[in-house]
């Protein structure tokens, strides 16, 4: 089956917007686009006022979080925050499954196409094989007491395993952070890909490693997971993983809100992604990403929401308005990337992230104003916060 789009405007994000723009899908996939002046003879007469977009990727959330939303406060630190959470999650004897199912509905409306899912335990893996987004399903590992960690994780690829899922659906295990992690569990885990990591993300992370002391102590004896024998590295997060073998071109560091411009350029040196979550950041604490510094790195960005524990959606358009407050100086188009084509690759989906041929067409069209008339306009129109009822799916039949 081959069909044939236009739009006023066609953003294929590898390369430059194409006004009056048109693409060909054959069998679910791109096969060829251009602009108005080079369009096929069947190319539809009417120029809808929309851009057609690659659909975008969530690439850190928490799906099985979902049931919390509005239940956690915003905290004024991350351990605080964090402590507030593990309270209610220990409390609570609510089935997360129909939250679940409901935060993938909201992700797909929203036009979100592919998410690098955490997750503690293996419930979100058939709910994301009944819907229609591509997943990297991180099933985290906590165990700050673990000395052995061949039999944890033994276990938990027998459970992933166990769950029929989509091909568009992988798993693989990730390791939480690196207060929450032994140094066994870490090494244990480097040769996972892609390898997700929450690292730099307080202040309190960066003195427990450097001191061993500070509130993420307090939090593990606390909830009885402190381990006597630990000794702090007095390194930085960076230092801290390269040390374990973790720093390399397959690391995804989530947040990465406190690491210095020195971190941040070994990071980009690595070929790690920095995955930024800045509403989730504000609310837990956690503080405001230095987001010009993390393009300004060379290092790959791309974009999550966290979880509906510490934000009030899912959308990624709404996140890449807080990136764009944030960081007024770094262009749209970088923005839109990040959102796209880096999370795409970041995550090994290499068939999403961008319109060209051979790409699956995942493909969005969002309502544009008619008073936008420069392809600087509607870059920034879409990172400025799109609301849902602007955005709609190019449903094509595979």
């Amino acid at each position: 089956m081959t069909r044939l789009y236009r739009a006023a405007w066609v953003l294929p994000i590898e390369g430059p917007p194409i006004p009056d723009g048109w693409i060909e899908v054959r069998d679910g996939r791109v096969a060829a686009l251009g602009a108005a002046r080079e369009r096929p003879p069947a190319a539809p007469a009417d120029v809808p006022q929309v851009a057609i977009v690659p659909a975008l990727v969530n690439a850190h959330v928490h799906l099985e979080l979902s049931w919390m939303r509005g239940l956690v406060p915003a905290g004024d630190s991350m351990p605080a925050w964090a402590s507030a959470l593990i309270a209610l999650r220990r409390s609570s004897t609510t089935d997360p499954y129909p939250a679940i199912v409901a935060a993938i509905r909201e992700s797909r409306a929203a036009g979100t196409t592919l998410v690098g899912d955490v997750a503690n335990s293996v419930e979100t893996i058939a709910p994301l094989s009944d819907s229609a987004l591509s997943a990297v399903v991180f099933r985290e590992l906590i165990g700050f007491r673990v000395d052995e960690p061949l039999p944890m994780i033994a276990q938990a690829e027998r459970e992933s395993a166990s769950i029929p899922r989509a091909a568009r659906v992988r798993t693989v295990l990730a390791p939480h952070a690196p207060y929450s992690v032994s140094p066994a569990l870490l090494r244990a885990l480097r040769a996972q890909r892609p390898l997700s990591i929450h690292l730099g993300e307080s202040r309190a992370e960066v003195e427990f490693l450097r001191t061993g002391s500070g509130p993420w102590r307090g939090v593990l004896e606390a909830v009885g997971a402190w381990s006597p024998t630990w000794q702090a590295p007095e390194a930085g997060p960076i230092d801290y993983i390269e040390r374990l073998g973790l720093l390399n071109a397959h690391l995804l560091v989530v947040h990465a809100v406190q690491l210095t411009n020195e971190e941040l350029r070994r990071l980009a040196g690595a070929g790690a992604t920095i995955v930024t979550c800045p509403r989730s950041n504000e609310w837990t604490g956690a503080g405001t990403p230095p987001m010009e510094a993390f393009y300004s790195s060379g290092a790959r960005v791309a974009i999550g929401t966290d979880s509906l524990a510490s934000v009030a959606t899912l959308s990624v358009f709404d996140e890449m308005a807080a990136v764009r407050r944030i960081a007024p100086s770094v262009p749209a188009a970088r923005i839109l990337q990040s959102a796209t084509l880096d999370g795409a690759a970041a995550l090994g989906f290499d068939d999403l992230g961008a319109i060209s041929p051979g790409r699956r067409a995942e493909l969005l069209a969002v309502q544009l104003p008619h008073t936008l008339s420069t392809a600087a306009d509607v870059e920034q129109y879409l990172v400025s916060g799109v609301p849902p009822e602007g955005v709609s799916w190019l449903h094509i039949e595979p």
